[in-house]
């Protein structure tokens, strides 16, 4: 561990029907730099992760709630994908708020596949580039953001990638935008 990120809360919001590998390639990769990581969710209790969408994968433990969360506490979001979770995050008032205050503050954000739901009902894409998932562009332009198809891509504070393919380059992306952003919030 290079501790990269020591001293940095990160929130990763997520639900029932996260796609795990979204959820815990990026959770292990900011951990791993010395971040400490809360799962932010809808309720309490836990989440049931789904791989492809479609088979059951473990459970995680809730750390808090979107209604109890505060963004003034997290220097950093985490937004993994899988279609069922991006949908039910998108409809929830608190989670929306949640996003939008985190991006309002200028605070650094991955998201991946499916994620960019949440981001466009929040109303923080216009004028942003980013990618998704492919089913997902043409919301996201609609929504008034450039789309681009690479496996990730940095708009500021904002780190965006297509699929678990992308995994790596996202993972290594949103740490040194991480890191970047901590060490500009220390001074």
């Amino acid at each position: 561990m290079s501790g990269r990120l020591d001293g940095m809360r990160i929130a990763i919001l997520a639900t029932d029907g996260v796609e795990q590998v979204e959820l815990t390639g990026p959770r292990e990769a900011v951990a791993a730099e010395g971040a400490r990581v809360d799962l932010v969710s809808l309720s309490d209790g836990e989440i049931q992760a789904m791989n492809s969408d479609i088979e059951p994968a473990e459970k995680f433990t809730v750390d808090r709630t979107a209604a109890d969360a505060s963004p003034d506490d997290y220097d950093a979001l985490l937004m993994p994908g899988g279609t069922v979770n991006a949908d039910r995050l998108r409809m929830d008032d608190d989670v929306r708020g949640f996003v939008r205050a985190i991006v309002g503050a200028g605070k650094p954000v991955g998201v991946i596949c499916h994620g960019p739901w949440t981001l466009i009902d929040a109303g923080v894409v216009e004028g942003r580039t980013l990618t998704s998932y492919p089913s997902l562009r043409p919301d996201l332009r609609n929504a008034g953001a450039e789309v681009v198809d690479r496996e990730v891509v940095q708009d500021g504070a904002l780190v965006s990638s297509r699929n678990p393919d992308d995994l790596p380059a996202f993972c290594a992306t949103v740490v040194e935008v991480f890191a970047t952003a901590g060490k500009a919030t220390a001074r």
